[in-house]
């Protein structure tokens, strides 16, 4: 393998084995799940909604961890935007 990242040409980056555990995952099945568990994180409120939203931030600042390497700043940027407004959500829940 060349190294370079597929879909930017000219760069190169370390890429993340596809042969783990959530590889045969279908992604859409992902997608409804992160949308319920968000959904009702957000209706049930509290300290159980805030409980359900900081277990997907702790899931998506898992993610963030390992594929920061090969993303770009911009990339980064925008994931931590989306994993700080997922914190804020959280502690508003437990706030309010």
């Amino acid at each position: 393998m060349s190294g370079r990242v597929p879909g930017r040409p000219g760069r190169r980056g370390r890429m993340i084995a596809g042969d783990g555990p959530l590889a045969r995952v279908p992604v859409p099945a992902v997608f409804a799940v992160v949308v319920i568990v968000f959904a009702a994180g957000v209706l049930i409120g509290g300290v159980v909604g805030a409980v359900l939203l900081g277990l997907l931030a702790l899931g998506v600042a898992g993610l963030l961890a390992a594929t920061w390497p090969v993303l770009g700043a911009g990339e980064r940027a925008v994931r931590v935007l989306v994993l700080a407004v997922l914190v804020a959500i959280a502690i508003g829940l437990v706030v309010r």
